[in-house]
């Protein structure tokens, strides 16, 4: 993966990607509309998770400019009737980006609000900044949250704050966000933040891969699908070279 030629302005591509080796950086590069996700940003993260899908790498999310996504992009948004809202143009990228096999990391700066902190509750780890502003003002539109926050933000956060957030449209700084364990790390700026993901990306890639997609499957499993599926991954993984390589080798360094 690499980032996009250098071109005209108006062919720019709302996202840029980049293979840093150990993992996958993809920037959403719209600064002059705060990264609002419009349809073309929707369709590259499509067309990423179709890359990820067949080629399994750790992914790093975070926006261009300050920002990691103002919310969708309202003049697309307001075009939009009841067909669209069926089709689940935003939800099926995002639950896209949340299945995708290996981690995915989101950096969090400014504003994540709408969309954009729906993008980033289907991460599987997020990091943010005193500057993040995170939340769900959807019902002031005369929407709602419909792309994940429903679900997603009481797994995250509790239900009670979760009710706050979407009910109330209360916007979370930083710190909030951190306490509530919405954010695991707290980063004084932006490109701390990314830094710090990218870290978190970098100690991922010297796991074993295979464990880790698996440990991702059994997270992401319904109450009801346990213990058999930690069981069946388990049995698959006892099974595996890389286990007997990994346990060698530790108990070997345990000789030393």
């Amino acid at each position: 993966m690499s980032a996009p030629a250098p071109g005209a302005e108006a062919h720019r591509s709302p996202l840029t990607v980049e293979d840093r080796g150990t993992h996958v950086l993809a920037t959403l590069d719209r600064p002059e509309k705060r990264n609002a996700i419009d349809q073309d940003l929707i369709d590259a993260l499509h067309a990423l998770c179709a890359e990820l899908e067949r080629d399994p790498r750790t992914l790093v999310l975070h926006g261009a400019g300050g920002d990691f996504a103002a919310g969708a992009d309202i003049a697309q948004l307001r075009e939009r009737r009841a067909a669209d809202a069926r089709a689940g143009i935003n939800t099926r990228a995002f639950m896209r980006i949340s299945a995708l096999p290996m981690p995915v990391i989101a950096a969090l700066d400014g504003y994540a609000l709408g969309g954009g902190a729906e993008l980033a509750y289907a991460a599987d780890v997020r990091v943010g900044t005193p500057a993040l502003r995170i939340g769900n003002p959807e019902t002031g539109l005369g929407i709602l949250a419909a792309a994940g926050a429903s679900w997603r933000l009481r797994e995250l956060v509790g239900e009670p704050l979760a009710a706050e957030i979407l009910l109330t449209g209360r916007i979370l700084d930083g710190a909030e966000a951190f306490a509530a364990g919405l954010v695991t790390h707290l980063l004084d700026t932006g490109a701390e933040a990314l830094a710090t993901a990218e870290k978190i990306a970098a100690r991922v890639a010297k796991l074993d891969p295979e464990a880790t997609r698996a440990t991702k499957r059994v997270l992401r499993a319904p109450r009801e699908a346990h213990p058999a599926i930690d069981l069946a991954e388990q049995a698959t993984l006892f099974e595996s070279p890389e286990k007997m390589r990994r346990m060698t080798e530790f108990l070997e360094r345990k000789k030393k």
